[in-house]
């Protein structure tokens, strides 16, 4: 287990090629799951935890790993199952990651392996199974159904955020204005969709949105094959990085080689963490990186552009 990530930091290469690696990890049955690599900092057995007073939720306690003090979920309750019991998490692992720039720890039972694939063979869980669940995605490898966790709606479950846009970013006169332009934002978990689409009609701004790249992708090639121009109806299309069947690096890559779109500003939009995002921002020919999620921030580079195209200081 110690060396299960020592190269991971030499992965960033498959980047922007619709490629991704997948850390397995399996909770209280035999059920599989996957966390994308990218988000993992580290893997390691289960220290002591610092119980935390009063607590309610699945966090479960601190863990005090490398100088740094990170809370522990218990991911198996956080999706509504049975907890590990206390006497059971020494021989649990912790999963240290970054999700919208918060380091936390996921308690799970084992962890597998590490698994290379492509973002084309992630599908999107079975509409049938309806909206209220944990599942971002599913992929099926060796007849066994791989389930990805929607960590995001797990965290905004457990620390809700606010999507309003303070009034010292949109003001009277740019919300005026934003009522002007349209915004197509792509992702495929549901919360993060919303936390968008919430904070962007609030700033005034008209909002599409798209599960994945691929969705997107199909609608701006169909509106540019029916004559129109896809960089006059959108003022910027902000995408997610990690998604089912295309990915925002590929997303943002066809974009730019597509001479009917290839105007088009682009912002890349995750909850990934680490140093390769500003290099890939470049390689893929995208116009910037925004880290998930702040509402302010989110409209501060909508008004950006609508400031540079409308010669505003």
């Amino acid at each position: 287990m110690s060396g299960i990530l020592d190269t991971v930091n030499l992965r960033t290469q498959m980047v922007g090629q619709n490629r991704l690696e997948l850390l397995l990890f399996a909770l209280e049955t035999d059920q599989v799951y996957g966390i994308n690599v990218f988000k993992v900092r580290e893997v390691l057995q289960c220290p002591l935890l610092t119980e935390v007073p009063r607590q309610t939720t699945s966090v479960k306690g601190m863990a005090h790993i490398r100088g740094e003090t990170i809370p522990v979920l218990d991911l198996s309750e956080a999706v509504g199952r049975s907890g590990i019991p206390k006497n059971e998490h020494a021989q649990c692992f912790l999963i240290v990651a970054e999700y919208n720039t918060r380091t936390l720890a996921f308690l799970v039972r084992k962890v597998d392996r590490i698994l290379n694939t492509h973002w084309d063979q992630i599908m999107a869980p079975p509409a049938e199974i309806g909206v209220e669940n944990y599942l971002t995605a599913v992929f099926e490898y060796e007849n066994k159904l791989i389930e990805i966790l929607d960590v995001e709606q797990i965290l905004a479950d457990l620390y809700p955020m606010h999507t309003n846009v303070s009034e010292e970013i949109a003001t009277k006169e740019m919300r005026l204005k934003a009522k002007q332009h349209h915004v197509l934002c792509v992702d495929d978990s549901s919360v993060a969709r919303n936390q968008m689409q919430r904070s962007l009609e609030d700033l005034g701004v008209k909002v599409t949105t798209c599960n994945n790249g691929k969705i997107a992708w199909d609608l701006l090639n169909n509106l540019s094959e029916k004559g129109n121009d896809v960089t006059q109806l959108f003022l910027m299309v902000i995408s997610d990085i990690e998604m089912p069947e295309m990915d925002g690096y590929t997303l943002a890559a066809m974009i730019r080689e597509d001479d009917r779109m290839d105007k088009m500003h682009i912002i890349l939009h995750s909850s990934l963490s680490g140093g390769f995002n500003v290099s890939m921002v470049k390689k893929v020919g995208a116009d910037g990186f925004l880290a998930k999620f702040n509402p302010d921030d989110l409209a501060s580079v909508v008004i950006d552009r609508i400031k540079k195209i409308e010669h505003l200081s």
